[in-house]
């Protein structure tokens, strides 16, 4: 079992980023496979969607946050071995030839261990804020993912569609990952589960410790697995990575049970435990994950 932890970037945490280095060093060297980071703009002050698009208000740890790049950037600098990930990178937000080049650098930069994971948000307010129509997201997602492969994979590449558009360019720095690193899809409505299994490499479903629903999880990987077959993919080549949102007061041992519950009644073999929620300090976030790794036997 992989296990992973996101970096300090939101809330309290977001203050004491100046320890990012140490904070990556140091999981690296207790055993921790891979670390994460998140996307947001801001927190609306009054928003018509809610967190997820499924609550009606947004949680105080977003009103603070830092940016995602510049965290994967200093991680990878610390670190040699641990991967680098994304959940998620809102991809609409960004002109493709942005997103690539950011995402290319990181890939370089930590020679292959980028894990790309893109979804479409839920806040109308982000998009109005990036002067995107939230409506069309699902639609730019098809054409951002298609300008990422032109682009990641082709010289001289370019893409014209309906929303995106990338002039005809010089194309020759790609990824250390070839043919381009693999692309994990956010997914909680049926038509996103439908997109992972069409053309995602991998999806990133949600753990709710001490609200485990295995029925649910069960179903979502049903839809992924059955659109891919149709779409004439094999059903278990797409991987999944898991995030854990742990909440104040949540019991480790209890997380960690749920985590294993999972992992062998579904087969996931890749979590990401998800501290904003519960730490303040660096120093408190380092503690809790490396109380989580000895409590689940990766060290």
């Amino acid at each position: 079992m992989k296990i992973g932890f996101s970096i300090p970037q939101y809330a309290r945490l977001a203050s004491d980023a100046g320890q990012t280095a140490r904070f990556a060093r140091e999981l690296e060297a207790a055993g921790a496979d891979s670390l994460w980071v998140g996307d947001r703009l801001f927190a609306a002050v009054d928003p018509r969607i809610g967190y997820g698009g499924m609550m009606d208000t947004i949680p105080a740890e977003f009103n603070s946050v830092l940016d995602p790049f510049t965290l994967l950037g200093v991680a990878a600098g610390a670190t040699e071995r641990v991967q680098l990930g994304t959940h998620v990178l809102v991809a609409t937000w960004y002109p493709p030839v942005v997103l690539a080049r950011a995402l290319t650098t990181i890939d370089v930069v930590s020679n292959g261990r980028l894990l790309p994971g893109l979804g479409v948000g839920w806040s109308p307010e982000e998009y109005e804020a990036a002067g995107l129509e939230f409506r069309q997201r699902g639609k730019r997602l098809d054409e951002t993912l298609d300008a990422l492969e032109a682009i990641w994979t082709t010289d001289p590449a370019e893409y014209r569609g309906t929303l995106v558009t990338v002039p005809r360019h010089h194309s020759n720095l790609k990824p250390i990952q070839r043919p381009r690193p693999p692309i994990y899809l956010a997914s909680f409505s049926e038509a996103a589960l439908q997109r992972v299994g069409r053309r995602g490499d991998g999806w990133l479903p949600i753990l709710m410790p001490g609200q485990v629903d295995l029925d649910g999880l069960r179903a979502q990987q049903t839809i992924v697995e059955k659109a891919a077959a149709e779409a004439g993919r094999d059903p278990k080549a797409i991987d999944a990575i898991v995030r854990v949102n742990v909440a104040r007061g949540d019991a480790p041992q209890v997380v960690v049970d749920d985590i294993k519950r999972v992992s062998e009644t579904l087969g996931f073999t890749h979590f990401f435990i998800e501290q904003m929620y519960t730490d303040d300090t660096v120093d408190q976030a380092i503690a809790s994950a490396t109380g989580f790794l000895d409590l689940i036997g990766t060290r």
